[in-house]
């Protein structure tokens, strides 16, 4: 049941590529640990450094004691109050030396107790979280404070998200500065383009009207007629001895010559 808790509490607080489940947090070993977080590694390899967590519920230990609680029996909650603790501790050297191995491994463990009332228990004993701590790097962690850890880690691999792609940022800025100093003279050299045409353009118009004022004095045609004589061949010439209508005298000589 704790491991269920704990994998919905992981699927709720980190990515799946943060964290893997049923690992071998120590090469050469068997031993697999419940989950691990996936923490930047370093070194060339940049293989991951895990962060080895295992749920643990001492149950029957826990209940024993919360019934002698409920009968107010002082030796019986004496007696098994220490079994608690012994439980907790055995199992927090196990999970020391099954899968904590820096620098594959961070060099602490996370045992998560699944009830808030076990992890208060365990935190009244006195000096027990501490030698835990102390002498199997070990940290205990209930519901709320593993959801605090978790959010804590997050915010740290979106810090590193952002350091790792500030440069490939950096990069794509050069580029885009290139590209735009490019883009620059392209636009003017199509500026200077735009004004040479701009200024035929204008010089056409000057001769136009120059047109217009030397055919002012000459006669317009009627428009169909004007077209019926442009659809002829611009090449074709006119046969003045062929056409009847045209009687232009030929040139007399000179009889006193």
């Amino acid at each position: 049941w704790g491991e269920v808790q704990l994998e919905n509490l992981l699927e709720q607080m980190l990515t799946s590529a943060q964290y893997e489940k049923n690992v071998v947090t120590r090469p050469g070993r068997s031993e697999r640990v419940e989950f691990a977080i996936r923490l930047p590694g370093r070194g060339e390899s940049r293989a991951p450094c895990w962060l080895p967590i295992d749920a643990k519920f001492p149950l029957e230990d826990f209940q024993r004691l919360q019934d002698a609680q409920d009968r107010s029996d002082a030796a019986a909650v004496e007696l098994f109050g220490k079994a608690l603790e012994d439980r907790v501790k055995k199992q927090a050297r196990d999970i020391r030396q099954k899968y904590v191995e820096p620098p594959h491994t961070t060099d602490f463990a996370l045992l998560y107790l699944p009830v808030e009332s076990l992890y208060a228990e365990v935190l009244r004993r006195p000096g027990l979280a501490d030698l835990i701590q102390r002498e199997c790097q070990i940290t205990l962690a209930g519901p709320t404070t593993l959801a605090a850890i978790l959010n804590s880690l997050q915010m740290g691999f979106r810090t590193l998200a952002i350091e790792q792609r500030s440069e490939e940022v950096w990069r794509l800025l050069g580029a885009v500065k290139t590209d735009f100093v490019t883009f620059g003279d392209l636009l003017a050299k199509t500026k200077k383009q735009l004004d040479t045409v701009s200024n035929t353009l204008g010089d056409a118009e000057v001769r136009t009207r120059a047109i217009e004022r030397k055919l002012r004095g000459v006669e317009a045609l009627p428009e169909a007629e004007a077209a019926q004589l442009l659809a002829h061949d611009q090449g074709s010439v006119i046969d003045i001895d062929a056409d009847p209508e045209l009687d232009i005298a030929s040139p007399t000589p000179d009889k006193g010559l």
